[in-house]
C-alpha cells in the first residue's frame, strides 16, 4: 500500500448528472463540498435518477459561486442560482423524506421538464447538517449525508476495475466490455493497491483527511448506462452477480463517513487500515 495514490476527484453537483472531475475538493462531514446538494423530483416528490432516466447521463452541472450552470444536448444552458431560505418541499429518497428548497427560477424546472419530456423541479438541499441523518445500522450519531445515494462519499480503485474487466472479458458479454470508472460515478479513485483489497479496510486517510468505511457499497441498474451514450447493457452486474455478491448485493467499491473536514488533492497518499 505505499504507492497507493488519489488518483482522481470527481463531484456530481445534480445528483444523476454528469461529474465533475477535479483536482481538489474539501471534505465536510456530509460529502464532497459541492457534491449531490441538487436533485430532479417527480410531481410525486420522488428523486429522479438515470434509473428512471438514462438521458440524465449526458446533462452536466457546473459549479459557479453561488449556484449550477445547467448544460445538455440540445438546451440552451441555464444558470440556477443557489435559492434563499424559504418553505420547502418533501423529497423521497430511497425510503428516506428530507426537506428541500426548490430552485426559486421557474425557468430551472421547465429547462429540466424539456429535456426529460418529463414533468420535474429542481431543489436544493439547503442545510445538510441536519436534514438527511445516514442509515442507522451503519451509522454512528450525528453523521448526515447529501443527495447521495445513501453515505457521504464513494470510493474505488483501478485495480479492482481492472480485475472486474477481466472477469468480463471472460464472460458472456465481452463485447461490452471494457468498462470505463464512470460507470460507478464514485468520487475518490484510489490507484496503487490491490485488486479488491478494499473490501478489507475499515479506515483510510487520504492526505489530510481520514475516513470511517461504512460497508460495501451496493450496484444497480445505472452502472450498465454508458454514461456517454445513456444506452444500456448487461454489464457489470452480470459479471458483479457471478463474482461480487456480498448480503444479497452486488458490490463494488467502498461507502465513506469523513472523520473530519480537510481537503483532498489529486496525488495525496492513501494510507489504510484493516
Amino acid at each position: 500500500m505505499g504507492n497507493a495514490r488519489l488518483q482522481s476527484i470527481h463531484v456530481h453537483p445534480v445528483k444523476a448528472f454528469r461529474g465533475l472531475a477535479v483536482r481538489e475538493a474539501a471534505v465536510e462531514p456530509w460529502g464532497l463540498a459541492g457534491d449531490r446538494r441538487w436533485v430532479l423530483i417527480d410531481d410525486g416528490g420522488k428523486v429522479v435518477t438515470q434509473r428512471q432516466q438514462p438521458r440524465l447521463a449526458l446533462a452536466a452541472a457546473g459549479l459557479l459561486p453561488g449556484g449550477v450552470r445547467l448544460s445538455a444536448p440540445g438546451m440552451e444552458p441555464l444558470t440556477v442560482p443557489v435559492p434563499r431560505a424559504g418553505s420547502t418541499v418533501t423529497v423521497g429518497i430511497f425510503g428516506d423524506k428530507v426537506e428541500a428548497v426548490p430552485a426559486g427560477d421557474a425557468a430551472a424546472h421547465a429547462w429540466c421538464s424539456a429535456y426529460l419530456g418529463a414533468d420535474v423541479r429542481l431543489v436544493y438541499l439547503d442545510d445538510p447538517a441536519t436534514r438527511r441523518p445516514v442509515d442507522p445500522r451503519y451509522a454512528r450519531p450525528g453523521e448526515t449525508v447529501s443527495f447521495a445515494d445513501g453515505y457521504p462519499l464513494l470510493l474505488t480503485t483501478t485495480a479492482s476495475l481492472d480485475a472486474l474487466n477481466s472477469l468480463i472479458a471472460e464472460g458472456e458479454h465481452a463485447a461490452e466490455g471494457p468498462l470505463p470508472m464512470n460507470r460507478f460515478r464514485p468520487n475518490l479513485v484510489v490507484s496503487g493497491t490491490a485488486a479488491w483489497a478494499e473490501d478489507g479496510w475499515t479506515r483510510v486517510t487520504v492526505g489530510e483527511v481520514a475516513f470511517r468505511v461504512a460497508k460495501p457499497c451496493g450496484r444497480c441498474v445505472v452502472t450498465t448506462t454508458d454514461q456517454d451514450s445513456a444506452g444500456r447493457g448487461r454489464e457489470p452486474l452480470h459479471t458483479l452477480g457471478r463474482h461480487r455478491r456480498t448480503g444479497g448485493k452486488l458490490v463494488f467499491g467502498q461507502n465513506l463517513v469523513p472523520l473530519r473536514r480537510g481537503t483532498v488533492r489529486v496525488g495525496d497518499p492513501v494510507e489504510v487500515a484493516g
